[in-house]
């Protein structure tokens, strides 16, 4: 369904600075990560074998745990890196896709990572989100003009970029 009376559209974000908020973003879960299992691994290495052998064993899988909880953070956040890496800045966009930035009359969204809410330097709210969340796969296609309904509310795209 097209959205006809299309109310004065707010200027599109810079892609450029959206997708470095992003790779900001995504540094940060990366060096989080790092020192998170780093600072597990020293504190499964410090701890000392005492009389009561079990405390030892039971706090030395507690950090291993820890330890791997934080690798698996770290994959994610390397796996963001890689996705973010494959968004074109430069290409504008008919249609929503990876790359696109969409401004609807209930907000903007950065189809990109799932970064979440990014503040740019006017001010303006972009929520960058993966092609794969529920409302980038609902404004998968769609172009300016059309009308999407996600969780019961109805979405009309003014741009496409």
């Amino acid at each position: 369904m097209r959205y006809t009376n299309t109310p004065e559209a707010a200027p599109v974000p810079n892609k450029k600075q959206l997708y470095d908020l992003c790779r900001a973003v995504v540094q940060q879960r990366v060096e989080t990560a790092r020192h998170a299992m780093t600072a597990a691994q020293e504190s499964a290495n410090e701890e000392g074998k005492s009389s009561a052998g079990d405390k030892y064993e039971t706090g030395r899988a507690m950090a291993q745990i820890e330890r791997d909880r934080h690798a698996h953070l770290l994959t994610d956040a390397l796996t963001m890196a890689q996705d973010l890496a494959r968004i074109n800045v430069d290409k504008s966009y008919a249609t929503v896709l990876p790359g696109s930035v969409v401004t609807t009359d209930r907000g903007v969204f950065f189809i990109s990572i799932g970064a979440g809410k990014l503040l740019t330097d006017t001010g303006t709210a972009v929520f960058a989100v993966s092609p794969a969340s529920p409302i980038a796969v609902a404004l998968a296609g769609k172009t300016t003009g059309d009308r999407v309904t996600f969780n019961k509310l109805t979405y009309a795209l003014l741009t496409v970029d």
